[in-house]
């Protein structure tokens, strides 16, 4: 049993479209648990941190514009093996090639605006959550019904 930690964003557009609730709501009866969330506007620089690794590209800036554009739900999500099926309920990158059934094939239809953003892998899980919550905001705490999810 390998207990993880992501990152995980709902991005303007989830945000514009009242789909907040409805993401979370999947990943809670999934079985994962919340330890940080925070609702917030995206500073610029923040943004080019988060997407440092897009710099130079041709969409960057457009990326930049987007994710500052309105506010997010940035959260720290945990579970057993939560980085692979967190990514999983996300869907593909692209919603035109997301399964039905995950959070972009049931809500999105464009590359460009497709609701959330998920950490792809345990370093980048890492990088993230320390980049958007300081040190005290990630919460460790217990569930009365871990007993019935992970034993």
């Amino acid at each position: 049993m390998s207990m993880e930690r992501t990152f995980v964003m709902v991005k303007p557009d989830g945000v514009q479209r009242r789909l907040m609730g409805e993401i979370l709501a999947r990943f809670e009866r999934a079985g994962l648990k919340v330890v940080a969330m925070k609702f917030m506007k995206v500073p610029r620089e923040l943004a080019e941190k988060h997407y440092e690794i897009h710099r130079g590209k041709p969409f960057y800036e457009g990326l930049i514009a987007y994710i500052t554009s309105g506010p997010v739900l940035a959260m720290v999500i945990e579970g057993i093996n939560a980085i692979e099926r967190v990514r999983a309920m996300v869907g593909a990158t692209d919603p035109q090639k997301a399964a039905p059934g995950t959070i972009r094939g049931d809500f999105c239809q464009h590359i460009g605006r497709n609701a959330v953003h998920a950490s792809d892998g345990p370093e980048t899980a890492a990088t993230e959550i320390a980049l958007w919550f300081k040190e005290g905001e990630v919460v460790d705490y217990s569930m009365d019904d871990e007993k019935w999810i992970y034993e």
